[in-house]
């Protein structure tokens, strides 16, 4: 039976013998045309000996005729061939499975392709590994910006409220000392009150007003040209001639008699030096000795430098003069 299988390229094969009456083939020069193309048999010198490529392709070609005739004796098996993916072979890839569609060539065939797909499902899942660590990296870093934030946040709030917080204690503190000083200045400010009420209570049994029925007319510091020094150096009592002058406190009486200008004048002197001067008294009822306060030491008059009896009344100490009524005030008389 002739073989319908192509012959190789170059090689041109005789039609081969039938089953029945095959027999030892040996190829010889004149059965064996020269191939065509670059494939040329070389003869040899001896004359018997052929080229092995001459000799390979006539074993193959008998071998593959046998092989047809005893394939074409058995019952055909079908062959199911896998859906594969499409990796850009094009039509080259199908031509090839078609060309190698039967038994060992088909399995060949789809090993390669096998590799393949194996290999892009490595890379793919290489890939999808990749994809899900660096979006879990991500993730983790988001998620850790997240906390910091939040901790920035909470720490911020924190150091808000202790802020606020401090402020407010500050704040109750200040107000709480200011109440404090508040109160303490209160306090004090009633017990020195409370104080100079005693005191100027118990001053007030010990001094006495220098005269009564009187009306206040020149006060300390006055200016004019009727006084020598240009201003007033006392108080005046205006009062009738007559009125009696008394002791505001307890002394002693060093001068008593005709002063120039002052008139008749007695000075009294108490115990811590403080000199009082009664002037223009129309008289002198003690003259000497110790007083006690209130007791009559004279009479109101006109006598002096005057324009009109009073009593002018004034207060030195040192040598120096100072207001007479701020100075009575202080002794807890109401002038």
């Amino acid at each position: 039976m002739a073989s319908n299988s192509p012959a190789p390229e170059g090689i041109e094969l005789q039609e081969a013998p039938t089953a029945g009456a095959w027999g030892e083939w040996n190829p010889t020069e004149d059965s064996a045309r020269p191939p065509r193309g670059k494939h040329r048999v070389v003869k040899q010198r001896g004359g018997l000996a052929r080229s092995s490529t001459v000799l390979g392709v006539g074993v193959i070609a008998a071998v593959g005729a046998s092989g047809i005739a005893t394939a074409q004796d058995r019952p055909q098996v079908a062959i199911s061939m896998p859906s594969l993916p499409d990796f850009g072979l094009g039509g080259a890839g199908g031509q090839h499975a078609e060309a190698e569609g039967s038994g060992a060539g088909a399995e060949a065939a789809a090993k390669p392709t096998g590799i393949i797909a194996q290999q892009t499902a490595g890379h793919t899942d290489a890939g999808a590994t990749l994809v899900g660590r660096i979006l879990q990296q991500a993730e983790s870093q988001e998620s850790a910006a997240d906390s910091q934030a939040r901790a920035q946040a909470e720490r911020a709030a924190q150091e808000a409220a202790a802020a606020q917080a401090k402020a407010q204690r500050e704040a109750a503190q200040k107000e709480a000392d200011d109440a404090r000083a508040a109160a303490e200045k209160e306090a004090k400010e009633a017990a020195e009150a409370k104080v100079e009420q005693e005191r100027i209570a118990k001053l007030a049994g010990s001094y006495s007003l220098p005269t009564s029925a009187y009306t206040l007319t020149s006060h300390y510091g006055d200016a004019g040209s009727m006084w020598s020094s240009g201003h007033h150096t006392g108080l005046d009592f205006a009062a009738p001639t007559g009125t009696p002058a008394k002791a505001v406190a307890g002394g002693t009486i060093t001068s008593a008699g005709w002063s120039g200008a002052y008139g008749y004048r007695i000075v009294l002197e108490l115990e811590d030096g403080t000199e009082i001067w009664y002037c223009h008294l129309s008289s002198m009822s003690v003259t000497s000795g110790s007083v006690g306060a209130g007791e009559t030491i004279g009479r109101v008059g006109a006598t002096g430098n005057v324009t009109g009896p009073h009593l002018h009344l004034e207060v030195r100490k040192g040598g120096s003069t100072m207001d007479p009524l701020a100075w009575l005030e202080s002794k807890g008389l109401s002038v």
